[in-house]
């Protein structure tokens, strides 16, 4: 199963015009959670306490840990992130805030070292930016370490199409190229693993 994490907020997002397109090139099923329709709740000092209490009952399977487990049991991972206002919107930093919980996602070695506990082997992330100036240390960087360092996801990589809003720029063309790229990046190989 390919879980799906849309962070598009605009009708007819070219990233995920991108992520359809690869999804149908990886050709699975698709579970998709659309950031922009959940309520998130707030990180606060309650939401803390509540959650490390279920933690530490081993209460893995309580409601507030959902998003956790999907994630953790998904075969891949599509983030779909439009790259915004230097990074991603913010519903992905919220749902990265309820997906990090120890002895779901990750947790710890005996030396304090985080150690991942996630199926998937890849992640795929999927960004598109209006200028040429979009760095990855910022959005998809992030997203990176997190998955390598904490839930042991070892092939992330990075789908992008850049440019897009630039005068005289050939909108259809940049995002064909990178419909290229995505065929060049998943190979029957590629799926197997």
């Amino acid at each position: 199963m390919i879980l799906l994490i849309n962070a598009c907020v605009r009708a007819g997002s070219r990233t995920k015009r991108l992520a359809d397109y690869l999804l149908s090139q990886l050709n699975d099923t698709v579970a998709e959670r659309r950031l922009s329709e959940i309520t998130f709740p707030a990180v606060n000092e309650d939401f803390l306490r509540r959650r490390d209490s279920l933690i530490a009952k081993g209460a893995s399977d309580d409601p507030l840990f959902q998003y956790a487990r999907e994630f953790a049991g998904a075969d891949t991972i599509v983030i779909a992130a439009p790259y915004w206002d230097l990074s991603f919107p913010a519903d992905l930093k919220r749902y990265l805030e309820q997906i990090n919980v120890v002895g779901i996602t990750f947790r710890y070695s005996s030396d304090g070292i985080p150690v991942g506990l996630c199926r998937a082997k890849k992640l795929f992330y999927v960004t598109t930016a209006g200028g040429e100036y979009a760095p990855t240390d910022y959005g998809f960087g992030y997203v990176r370490e997190l998955a390598k360092s904490f839930y042991g996801i070892p092939d992330v990589r990075l789908i992008q199409a850049t440019g897009l809003d630039m005068i005289g720029a050939d909108e259809s063309a940049i995002l064909q190229d990178c419909g290229r790229r995505i065929d060049e990046t998943v190979s029957l190989s590629d799926i197997s693993d």
